[in-house]
């Protein structure tokens, strides 16, 4: 693992970064003093945030690099450039997340919301674990509808390409895999000190949770308005665990509200948790040579 001075900050690098929690979360990176990397699907769509983060932090060390988390081979690329630099990074934040309408198969035959949320995290934390060290921080952004979750395999990696598609239930499960898949990885990183967590923003008011029906959306936003969160609030437990003194040393633990939650041993001893990190293992496998 790469060593640094415990004072130095190195490299941040932030997924979805030009997006509503994504841009929160950079800012506040970004004023802590790290050199920040933000991975988005469309540069120039990042590239006045990017401006505007430089901006407001009076950080200039921040850089846009595009990656497809459709794509594994995308993700592996933009893995391969920062193992390249051989630059340390302290801070892993997993924040792009889909919740797709329909379902959209990916050229490597995974559906799309399961590459974005769940296999494309999975691989670009696994390439980029040589880069960290004690002290290092990953934090994975998942949702409190990992409880409605199932993992079935091996539908689980391309469910909805039969038969009847239904949006909630698919992005439930990618989040119940991402929550098995900190909890896993914490164990695993726990004698090399790099610390592994979940944050849950609860319901935030961006893109992602619009159904595109003015109907639908009009009727929601009128009952669950009081319950929904603004970018920023929803984006402040992950900010707590990458930057927060007192979450130094925290592993393995499922984050709301910038506390603690919980999880019942239906989770933490998932019977799930290591068949998951071996199947996915499969798919990712030639990168990971």
């Amino acid at each position: 693992m790469t060593q640094q001075s415990s004072t130095t900050k190195n490299l941040a690098v932030i997924t979805g970064a030009d997006g509503g929690m994504g841009r929160e979360i950079t800012l506040a990176v970004a004023r802590a003093g790290y050199r920040v990397v933000m991975v988005c699907f469309n540069p120039e769509k990042a590239e006045p945030v990017r401006r505007s983060i430089i901006e407001q932090s009076g950080n200039k060390a921040i850089e846009i690099i595009q990656v497809d988390l459709c794509s594994l081979a995308s993700v592996n690329h933009l893995a391969e450039e920062l193992l390249q630099r051989n630059v340390a990074i302290d801070l892993l934040m997993n924040n792009a997340g889909t919740l797709d309408p329909r379902h959209i198969e990916t050229t490597d035959g995974l559906a799309r919301t399961t590459s974005v949320n769940y296999v494309a995290p999975y691989l670009l934390t696994r390439k980029l674990l040589p880069l960290m060290h004690r002290g290092s921080r990953i934090v994975n952004m998942v949702s409190c509808t990992y409880a409605i979750g199932r993992i079935d395999l091996p539908d689980f990696f391309a469910r909805g390409r039969k038969g009847s598609f239904w949006r909630i239930p698919i992005y439930s499960n990618t989040k119940l895999a991402l929550t098995l898949f900190t909890l896993e990885l914490a164990d695993r990183l726990k004698e090399q000190g790099i610390a592994v967590n979940a944050s849950d923003p609860g319901i935030v008011s961006t893109n992602i949770i619009k159904m595109h029906n003015p109907v639908i959306d009009t009727l929601c936003d009128l009952f669950f308005r009081p319950f929904i969160r603004t970018p920023r609030q929803g984006a402040a437990t992950a900010i707590d665990l990458l930057l927060s003194p007192e979450a130094e040393g925290r592993t393995g633990t499922f984050n709301a509200s910038c506390r603690v939650k919980p999880l019942s041993s239906r989770y933490t001893a998932h019977p799930m948790r290591r068949i998951l990190w071996d199947e996915t293992e499969k798919i990712v496998k030639e990168y990971l040579i």
